[in-house]
C-alpha cells in the first residue's frame, strides 16, 4: 500500500520536488465515501498538484486499493484518527499539510481558497473550511449556524472542517496526539483561537451520525463528550460514549 498511483499526488509522491502542500485522509471502511473526496481534490490538482496519503486503519472493504486506484498513496497506520493523522503528517512531504475526513468533501472554490491562504496567511496561523452537511433541511442548516457560531466565538473548529497548517507550524506545536478521540480539539487548542482563519469555502460532510441519533440528541452527546474532556476524562473513555 505504499506505492502512489498516477493522479493526484502520484507525481510528487513518485519522487522529485516536494510538493507545496500534502493532503492527509485517514479513514476506515470509507470505500462508499472517499471516491467523492479524492474527485474534489483532483477538481483542484491544476491550482495546487497536491500529494494526496490515505491513512487506513485496517479496513476490510478495500479502501487502500481504492485509494491508490484513484491516484491517491495508500499507507497503513493502527486504528483511531489520532495514530492514523500522526502517520500521514509523517509520511507528507509538502510544506503545507490539508488534514481532511474521508467523509467530507472539499466545495468548489476550495483550492482557490486555500492556495491564497499559503500565498498570504501571516506565519502561525491555520485555516479550516466552513462546515456543511450534505442535507439542506432546516435542521442541518440550523446545526450550521451553531458550528459556525462555535468556531468564531469558541475558536473550536472540528476535525469535519478540515484544517491548514504550515508542516513548519505544525511540528512548532507539536501535531496530532495519538489521542482516540478529541485528537482535532486537542491541536487547535495548541494553535491558538488568534491563529485560527476561516477559509472562504465550505467542505460538505456526512450527516449519517445526524439523521441516526438525532439533530438534538447528536450534538448534546457531542456537547457531553467536549465537556468531558474539558474536565480532564481520558478520551479512550469519551470514545465509548461518543458512538
Amino acid at each position: 500500500m505504499s506505492c502512489a498511483s498516477p493522479g493526484s499526488g502520484g507525481s510528487a509522491a513518485a519522487g522529485g520536488a516536494a510538493p507545496a502542500l500534502s493532503v492527509v485522509i485517514p479513514a476506515l471502511e470509507a470505500a462508499g465515501t472517499l471516491p467523492a473526496v479524492l474527485r474534489a481534490l483532483q477538481a483542484g490538482a491544476a491550482a495546487l498538484d497536491p500529494e494526496t496519503i490515505v491513512v487506513d486503519g485496517g479496513s476490510q472493504d478495500g479502501t487502500p486499493e481504492l485509494a491508490e486506484s484513484l491516484g491517491a498513496r495508500a499507507i497503513a497506520a493502527p486504528r483511531g484518527r489520532g495514530p492514523q493523522l500522526m502517520a500521514g503528517a509523517a509520511a507528507a512531504r509538502g510544506g503545507w499539510l490539508l488534514f481532511l475526513h474521508a467523509d467530507t468533501v472539499p466545495e468548489p472554490g476550495w483550492a482557490e481558497a486555500v492556495a491564497r491562504f499559503m500565498a498570504e496567511a501571516p506565519a502561525g496561523r491555520a485555516g479550516y473550511f466552513r462546515f456543511a452537511l450534505d442535507d439542506d433541511g432546516p435542521a442541518a442548516k440550523r446545526l450550521e449556524r451553531m458550528v459556525a457560531w462555535r468556531c468564531r466565538a469558541l475558536g473550536l473548529p472540528y476535525g469535519d472542517q478540515g484544517l491548514l497548517i504550515a508542516r513548519e507550524h505544525y511540528d512548532r506545536v507539536g501535531g496530532f496526539r495519538p489521542l482516540a478521540l478529541m485528537e482535532d480539539v486537542d491541536l487547535v487548542r495548541r494553535i491558538g483561537r488568534r491563529n485560527l482563519r476561516a477559509l472562504p469555502a465550505a467542505a460538505r460532510t456526512s450527516a449519517r451520525r445526524y439523521r441516526r441519533d438525532g439533530y438534538l440528541a447528536r450534538p448534546a452527546r457531542n456537547l457531553l463528550c467536549l465537556g468531558l474532556y474539558f474536565a480532564g476524562l481520558p478520551p479512550r473513555l469519551i470514545a465509548r460514549l461518543y458512538g
